[in-house]
């Protein structure tokens, strides 16, 4: 199995890390798809009662390696629709599988969570932050629209117009915001995160499981309406697939929504580890 996410098992808790702190744990098809694989895992042990998911190096997710989608601008636009279309569904079955598993899932969150991480942040049951993580939507910054199922989730989560604020200003905002937003649950200071993640988690594992389940089914799943508010339909998450990378389109992220034109990174640009939608 790829090293891009490690689980560690630790009585019944499964604590499931996000594992490129080189590039802020930035996600590409690799990550993408170790990720699919890992939470099929958890949701399939029956020894596994809660699931932390947290990032290494500091860093929750700072949302799509922009670099390695850059590398697919040269390909043709059929190429390119295709392997995104490929992506998405590979990244809206991390969403779905999240949403469906019996066990509470808690996003331990430090550093940032931009673009697709903050897409994982509202896939969980529970959030704890630090207090001084950030948090941003940030597609508008790269001339795209957002995907990861936050067109779905966020403007039920904090309201329509909040909703599009965020994602039409791309504007970084704190952790105490996101908790006023109803966006995390907790926040601590630093130096505590993980001592207050690792006793919440512990206190689930201890919880009955059973119970927790059905709470979970009533809660997102108790009738239609309140079903689709929290189970994204296909084509919801099939809609968030951008426009510019159907074919007939040549210039994939080279040009942002405004028509400027986008610089290409470098590899010194890569080393420095700008990667995600931050």
């Amino acid at each position: 199995m790829s090293d891009t996410v490690l689980i560690e098992r630790d009585g019944g808790i499964a604590r499931v890390t996000l594992n490129r702190p080189d590039v802020l744990n930035a996600l590409n098809d690799e990550l993408c798809d170790a990720l699919v694989g890992t939470l099929a895992e958890v949701e399939r042990d029956p020894e596994v009662r809660v699931m932390v998911l947290q990032g290494a190096g500091g860093y929750f997710m700072a949302g799509g390696d922009l670099c390695s989608f850059y590398e697919l601008i040269e390909r043709t636009p059929d190429e390119r629709r295709r392997h995104f279309e490929t992506m998405i569904d590979r990244v809206h079955a991390i969403i779905r599988i999240m949403r469906r598993m019996p066990q509470p899932v808690v996003a331990k969150i430090d550093g940032a969570a931009g673009g697709f991480g903050l897409s994982l942040v509202l896939a969980c049951d529970l959030a704890v932050a630090a207090a001084d993580a950030i948090f941003t939507m940030a597609y508008c910054r790269i001339g795209t629209s957002p995907d990861g199922s936050s067109t779905w989730f966020l403007p039920r989560t904090v309201g329509a117009k909040k909703a599009m604020e965020l994602a039409l200003l791309g504007e970084r905002f704190g952790a105490r915001e996101a908790e006023r937003l109803g966006i995390v649950n907790r926040v601590v200071s630093p130096h505590r995160l993980e001592e207050e993640t690792d006793a919440l988690a512990r206190r689930l594992a201890a919880g009955p499981a059973l119970a927790y389940a059905n709470t979970e089914r009533r809660t997102y799943g108790a009738n239609i309406l309140i079903q689709s508010c929290f189970f994204p339909p296909d084509s919801a998450v099939r809609g968030e697939f951008d426009p510019r990378f159907r074919p007939g389109c040549n210039t994939g992220h080279r040009r942002n929504i405004n028509g400027d034109a986008s610089p290409q990174p470098t590899p010194r640009r890569r080393a420095q580890a700008p990667q995600g939608c931050l």
